[in-house]
């Protein structure tokens, strides 16, 4: 999947400069003069990263880091502006913001900090994708399985949890082998490690 610099900006000149320099580079890129025209063309499946102008009549750069973060996997985003105030910048990096970069724009600079943006939005995407696999697994436990994982989570022998459930030992053991199985997984340590990328264990002994 091809990785798209959505480029967002109202001044003619400065998104045809953007777009010019980031093409040069080999990018595939999607040129905006509002966020409201960003917005018709965004596809959140793919990949890529937004550069964002901070100042824009109607809806601000600002306003648009709010709704794309509302829909809770918004893409990287790189702030430009020429009249950034440090309260701005600073509630945008506090939003989430990748960089805040100043008009004119070095060049290099802005390449690099497109390519973190991009370096970024893929391992976001394999983390929510690893999450999602995690959590097919855990829907796919019986509740009695439900109630086992946390006792092995933490790392707590059979017998121990069979005495805390109050079930077999027998019945304890083919728990633990079928939550393994769902999970995919060999050892505790591989469980755990899934258990904590998807946040599906909320109690510990």
């Amino acid at each position: 999947m091809n990785a798209v610099v959505h480029v967002v900006d109202d001044d003619p000149g400065v998104l045809t400069a953007l777009g010019r320099c980031l093409k040069a580079e080999g990018l595939e890129v999607t040129l905006s003069a509002s966020p409201n025209e960003f917005l018709t063309r965004y596809d959140p499946a793919l990949g890529g990263c937004v550069v964002l102008d901070l100042n824009m009549p109607g809806m601000d750069g600002l306003a648009l880091q709010r709704l794309l973060g509302d829909s809770g996997e918004a893409p990287p985003l790189i702030f430009v502006s020429a009249t950034a105030d440090v309260s701005s910048c600073a509630t945008a990096m506090r939003a989430g913001a990748l960089d805040f970069l100043t008009k004119p724009v070095d060049v290099e600079v802005l390449l690099a900090a497109v390519r973190r943006g991009i370096d970024h939005d893929v391992d976001a995407r394999a983390r929510r994708l690893g999450e999602q696999l995690v959590m097919q697994h855990y829907n796919a436990l019986t509740p009695r399985e439900r109630q086992v994982l946390p006792h092995i989570i933490a790392g707590r022998l059979n017998k121990q949890i069979a005495a805390d459930l109050g079930i077999s030992l027998k019945t304890t053991k083919v728990h633990r082998s079928r939550i393994m199985h769902k999970f995919g997984v060999r050892s505790v340590a591989a469980l755990v490690r899934q258990a904590e990328q998807a946040h599906v264990i909320t109690c510990a002994f």
